[in-house]
């Protein structure tokens, strides 16, 4: 099998630019996850001859300050994680325009995600 360079090269780079993004998920934080495949038109990796790279980024939404327990700290919770979804899709964005899904349907789908354990903490603080 032949290695592709360039697509070696993008997969280091957004493991590079992306990787110490991360951020480990703790009781009082969420981790919002916004991901997008990036196709490039190199050297064949897949049957068609396209690589395809994996991109996500990850921000951490804190609940610090924040009463769960009431209507309008589950809404500032869920307003937190809604726009750490769309900076984070709007970062791979503008890095990667040609990337899919779209960068609405991106920051849906990391919101969406990260609204299971949103909910699972205004639970458990209504539940207290």
């Amino acid at each position: 099998m032949k290695m592709n360079p360039m697509g070696i090269a993008i997969a280091a780079a957004a493991v590079a630019l992306f990787g110490n993004l991360a951020v480990a998920q703790t009781s009082d934080e969420i981790t919002v996850q916004g991901t997008r495949v990036m196709s490039t038109k190199s050297a064949g990796r897949t049957s068609t001859g396209v690589p395809i790279v994996d991109v996500s980024l990850s921000y951490g939404v804190s609940t610090a300050g924040l009463d769960l327990a009431s209507h309008v700290g589950a809404l500032e919770l869920e307003k937190r994680v809604h726009g750490a979804a769309a900076a984070a899709c709007k970062e791979i964005s503008k890095k990667y325009p040609d990337a899919t899904p779209s960068e609405e349907d991106c920051a849906k789908a990391a919101a969406d995600k990260a609204m299971v354990r949103v909910h699972e903490l205004e639970a458990a603080a209504a539940a207290k």
